[in-house]
């Protein structure tokens, strides 16, 4: 605990209601938050009041506080606008900061005759460059389509110094190069193909096309028809290419798609900007997930907006931001123009958000040795389900049984995703006389909860799990919630419930039941969970049966009762480790006479 918390406490009671910023420092007097708030003594004193309920990140940010100063502003705008600059500058270590190392890449047109488009890390040499762009493979992409499509050299060579030297290249000759090594096209015709290539990667496809198209017409009116059917020849190429982006063509014509993707501790994001209606670039960010309540979205765009001129008029969120209205005001002053939040339900703009929130999932699952579809069907589990977080362990029972004879319960367990089967258990239910379903859940969910609280048993046993799912409806969390609060326990409880043709259609929890079958990746997990644990418990009651029907085929020898069968059966396990026993191993594993052990011996080996 903090020792200065009396102190910070009073220092709070007489601190303003007015907006306003709040920086929070150690005891080297660095700066280790910085946070805005509408109400400044409410805020701050949700920091230090007694009980709180904060978590792991925040208790250790209050634990290093020593002293906090704070900024009275006229307006909440004015405090976003203090808090965003503040952050930018201090880069405090409790804060979400949007780390950028992946450094910047640029479209070159270089100077000279005969200008080149080309890819570059830097701005060091000399000619036209377009950019900044976050992502290097937007930037490859748009400079390589340009490059085929309007059929620029590639090649080493440099010209005019080069003009017939040489024949041409491969290229030329599978009609991905104009063949300027020929010497045979004009300055000025080449250079107007440059400007042309370079609309073309400013502007988009669309209207690139209608020039040309004005061009060829122009072209063939003056008799022109070489030049005018490699305009038509152009346009196709340009068409054809247009067509790969077809979902990112005429949907918007300014945007930012943001997707969020959250993986335990870590957060990912993926901007995808649109410009002129077609993808611009991308920007992925990574950083640590917030404790301090604070809406991700919000902390992260206010961040990534302030003081970018570049804002487009529309940014397509999965939810709209806490602070929304603020950071619509900070944006439009910003960029000179209104600027909206929208949550799209379905249609074109739908699916350029699920193409966003995917490209960050993918971004997660390669920092996290998983797959994209992992990583999305885990943080939507856990949101639907209200956790916290994404469930990394997940335990799920199923209880398996034929009449009253061979009860059983099988426990599998599911990490990040994927099946973990040296942590799965089995269970012989034994205080139920006759089937009970809800009685045998009740029994193994405290035989195996038990070893959380006394802490005995291997490191699965003593592991507690972020989610349990049971398979059966709300009767089986029922059942199981008074066993869970008895033992002191706060776990998340779920049934999974299956429709008449035993196909998982719910979860289920309170009485209430949450429907999956709309999110695919959900739908997916769970049902495989589900088809785990049954297939186990199913697979455990059927070898428990068997060893039943065995044992008692054992009593028909004279001398061997239940008992004794059972006691066998108890050191063997299996028949063909009865198989392996001689007569007086069997006399004396059942206590009996040499001459039983034999007839024994003949009743295995008949």
């Amino acid at each position: 605990m903090n020792p200065r918390l009396p102190y910070l406490r009073e220092k709070t009671s007489k601190l303003t209601v007015s907006p306003g910023v709040y920086i929070m420092k150690n005891r080297e007097s660095a700066i280790i938050y910085i946070g805005k708030a509408k109400n400044l003594h409410n805020r701050v004193s949700s920091y230090f009041r007694e009980n709180p309920d904060h978590t792991p990140k925040v208790a250790a940010m209050v634990s290093n506080v020593f002293d906090y100063d704070f900024i009275v502003t006229d307006s909440e705008y004015e405090a976003l606008l203090l808090e965003c600059s503040l952050i930018k500058q201090h880069k405090p270590k409790y804060n979400i900061l949007l780390k950028d190392d992946k450094g910047y890449h640029y479209i070159r047109i270089s100077d000279g005759e005969f200008p080149r488009i080309t890819t570059e890390k830097n701005t060091k040499e000399s000619g036209k460059y377009l950019g900044p762009y976050t992502s290097g493979f937007i930037t490859r992409e748009a400079v390589n389509e340009a490059n085929r499509v309007f059929m620029l050299p590639t090649c080493t060579r440099v010209f005019p110094r080069d003009f017939g030297k040489g024949r041409p290249c491969l290229n030329y000759h599978i009609k991905t190069c104009m063949g300027l090594c020929r010497g045979k096209i004009s300055r000025e015709e080449y250079r107007n193909t440059i400007a042309q290539a370079v609309e073309f990667i400013k502007s988009g496809s669309a209207d690139s096309v209608e020039r040309m198209r004005q061009e060829m017409e122009e072209a063939s009116e003056n008799l022109d028809f070489e030049k005018a059917a490699l305009l038509r020849d152009r346009i196709t190429a340009v068409k054809k290419a247009s067509e790969k982006q077809k979902i990112i063509n005429s949907v918007v014509d300014s945007a930012d798609v943001v997707g969020i993707a959250e993986f335990y501790d870590g957060v990912y994001v993926s901007v995808l900007m649109y410009r002129e209606s077609r993808l611009y670039d991308k920007a992925v960010f990574e950083f640590e997930k917030p404790d301090s309540g604070d809406d991700i979205l919000s902390s992260f765009l206010m961040q990534f907006y302030y003081g970018r001129s570049d804002i487009p008029k529309l940014v397509v969120t999965d939810r709209l931001p806490t602070d929304y209205r603020l950071l619509e005001e900070l944006m439009e002053k910003q960029s000179g123009h209104k600027v909206k939040f929208h949550v799209p339900q379905k249609g074109k703009q739908s699916e350029l958000l699920r193409l966003a929130k995917n490209n960050s999932a993918e971004y997660a699952a390669l920092k996290n040795n998983r797959t994209g579809k992992e990583v999305i069907a885990l943080e939507q589990l856990g949101r639907s389900l209200g956790l916290k977080k994404p469930p990394k362990y997940i335990e799920a029972y199923d209880i398996s049984n034929l009449s009253s004879e061979s009860m059983v319960a099988g426990m599998v367990v599911f990490e990040d995703g994927r099946p973990l089967k040296k942590a799965y258990k089995r269970f012989t239910i034994k205080e139920q006389q006759y089937q009970n379903d809800y009685g045998s859940m009740q029994e193994t969910l405290r035989r195996r909860l038990i070893h959380i609280v006394t802490g005995e048993g291997d490191e699965y046993f003593t592991r507690v799990p972020d989610l349990i799912l049971l398979d059966g409806g709300s009767g089986h969390v029922h059942a199981v919630e008074p066993v869970i609060r008895e033992l002191g326990l706060n776990i998340p409880v779920f049934g999974m419930v299956k429709d008449n043709k035993h196909r998982t259609r719910a979860i289920a929890t309170g009485g209430m039941e949450i429907q999956i079958n709309e999110m695919k990746s959900v739908f997916n997990l769970v049902t495989r969970i589900q088809d785990e644990v049954h297939r186990f418990s199913v697979s455990f009651m059927h070898s428990r049966h068997k060893k039943k029907n065995y044992a008692s085929e054992l009593t028909s020898v004279r001398g061997i009762g239940e008992k004794k069968a059972a006691k066998l059966m108890m050191k063997y396990k299996t028949k063909e480790n009865l198989g392996c026993a001689s007569p007086e191993e069997l006399a004396a594993a059942a206590g009996v006479s040499a001459e039983t052990g034999q007839e024994l011996w003949n009743l295995i080996h008949s």
